[in-house]
């Protein structure tokens, strides 16, 4: 498997769920990968925190449903021992306030446990780089989530069941108007919760030109994150 990672050296990750089989397969998964590194596990929210403070993964993969304290209340301290990692929530919970409380806790990313193998690595890939990830299945909840809490204050506020990164601004006609027809396809992509490789296999064109234009659509959207780019698509009718 190619390594699709801009960094020099293995990504370092650590992988939090409570099921002992489960982290055996998900850590021979993921070191198929040469450009990934399991450096350790753990099965509750109390060996993940101790060994995110000693280890400094540079992602952790976290289950919701752990003994004791949730994964999603464990966010923040794991934040606190490890600022600099990326949390990816692996979870089987497709419920809407879990998301929400995940992506409002800090978490990078929230992936269902079905996902491919293939689709896990480059996730955790894409989440170095910089880019929120959202499993397909998830993205209409999210949007959906954000729309309801636009609908109860009659305004663009964000309250504490939206994701930080989902800005309080709608977008504007001319700021939609300002997207050229292929940028038009790559936010299409985007709110459907596409990767840069998925988008750029179904328009014939290499994952660098997809990459450029994300940027270029983030650009003049005002945004700085995917998901807020996927939701002003589907606030405009898009899909």
């Amino acid at each position: 498997m190619p390594n699709t990672s801009i960094k020099s050296t293995p990504i370092r990750i650590l992988v939090v769920d409570d099921h002992t089989l489960f982290r055996r397969g998900l850590t021979a998964l993921l070191t198929r990968d040469t450009g990934l590194q399991v450096v350790d596990d753990a099965a509750d929210a109390g060996q993940a925190l101790r060994k995110a403070r000693e280890l400094q993964p540079d992602v952790i993969l976290l289950d919701n449903h752990l003994p004791g304290v949730s994964g999603v209340k464990a966010l923040p301290s794991l934040l606190e021992a490890a600022p600099n990692a990326c949390i990816l929530m692996l979870t089987v919970s497709e419920d809407e306030n879990d998301l929400a409380a995940a992506l409002h806790g800090g978490a990078s990313g929230y992936l269902l446990k079905n996902m491919e193998g293939d689709d896990l690595t480059a996730a955790v890939h894409r989440a170095v780089q910089g880019d929120s990830i959202i499993a397909p299945e998830m993205m209409g909840k999210l949007i959906s989530a954000y729309k309801n809490t636009i609908t109860r204050t009659g305004a663009a506020a964000v309250t504490s069941t939206a994701p930080p990164s989902v800005k309080s601004s709608t977008p504007t006609a001319q700021a939609m108007a300002s997207l050229s027809p292929r940028e038009l396809d790559i936010l299409r992509g985007i709110a459907r919760g596409a990767s840069n490789k998925e988008i750029a296999r179904e328009h014939g064109i290499v994952e660098t030109t997809v990459k450029i234009h994300v940027q270029h659509v983030l650009r003049k959207l005002g945004v700085s994150s995917r998901v807020h780019a996927a939701v002003m698509a589907t606030e405009q009718g898009l899909l």
